[in-house]
């Protein structure tokens, strides 16, 4: 059996007890490294289930799934994935390749982002597409995802923004040169998000999300030290100071927010007169 394994949000104690069974009695234990990060390191991990962890990066689950999937007919293999397996990152090439190998597939659930990000106040039936915000280049500023966020704001949901992370990354040249070097790792911060928004939105000058909009900025959502900051996306720019390290994730809200929505996000207000105020000049009771 292939298990997906759901770790949560957090650290090593997320893992819900059928997925600390697995992961104790399988043959190999595998951590996907590249679409998200836990709090804690590789090692924690191992001294709190008892055993090896291999780290799988992107080049390995992509390119090398065979190696995850040897003798998973007869073992069981536990791929280990943060948040949850189907939740923000799916991983449908391996139980599609798994599929093919005749490997019975099963997942076990967690927390993911896209269900934590209730703890900002924003209902979770209120949220339309989520969409994804990647890191700008000087000569590569995509803008697929501002299609699908005013597509939101027409029927007035909120859009949870994942920010982009950079891990195990190589450099044009050293892709090129065929070099196994690699970057630093990057983690885009709420700041950046809303600098980038702010940045597509001058350019289409569509009016969907300008730097007087709401937003909320959430870091290690589901940690002991989770942190929220809620206000426009001008004040947002300068905010990463309070939010703290990362993982980051922003909160575009819908015109149709509800005023419970409001009471319990002005909680997090950086200016609690501007989130009123702004409140009342754009967003309904409905």
């Amino acid at each position: 059996m292939l298990y997906l394994v759901g770790l949560g949000l957090s650290d090593e104690t997320d893992i819900t007890v059928r997925g600390l069974e697995v992961v104790k009695r399988a043959s190999r234990v595998y951590l996907e490294a590249y679409t998200s990060i836990l709090l804690v390191d590789q090692s924690v991990l191992e001294s709190y289930y008892g055993r090896p962890v291999v780290v799988a990066d992107r080049e390995m689950v992509e390119s090398n799934s065979d190696e995850i999937l040897r003798d998973a007919q007869t073992e069981d293999v536990a791929f280990l994935v943060v948040g949850d397996p189907f939740g923000a990152t799916t991983h449908t090439d391996l139980v599609l390749r798994a599929r093919e190998l005749g490997i019975p597939v099963q997942t076990v659930p967690n927390a993911s982002i896209m269900s934590g990000i209730g703890a900002t106040g924003l209902q979770l039936y209120n949220f339309g597409q989520t969409v994804s915000m990647v890191f700008f280049l000087d000569n590569w500023r995509p803008a697929s995802f501002y299609d699908r966020i005013r597509e939101n704001r027409s029927i007035g949901l909120h859009t949870l923004v994942l920010l982009d992370i950079k891990v195990k990354e190589q450099s044009l040249e050293n892709m090129a040169r065929g070099r196994k070097i690699y970057e630093p790792p990057r983690y885009m911060t709420v700041g950046q998000c809303a600098q980038q928004m702010l940045e597509i939105e001058e350019e289409k000058k569509e009016g969907v999300y300008g730097p007087d909009s709401l937003a909320i900025g959430a870091a290690r959502v589901g940690s002991k030290t989770e942190k929220f900051a809620a206000g426009t996306l001008k004040q947002l720019c300068e905010a990463d100071h309070i939010l703290g390290g990362p993982l980051h994730s922003l909160v575009l809200l819908g015109n149709r927010a509800h005023e419970l929505e409001r009471d319990y996000a002005r909680e997090f207000a950086l200016d609690k007169n501007s989130w009123d105020n702004v409140w009342a000049a754009n967003y309904s009771k409905a």
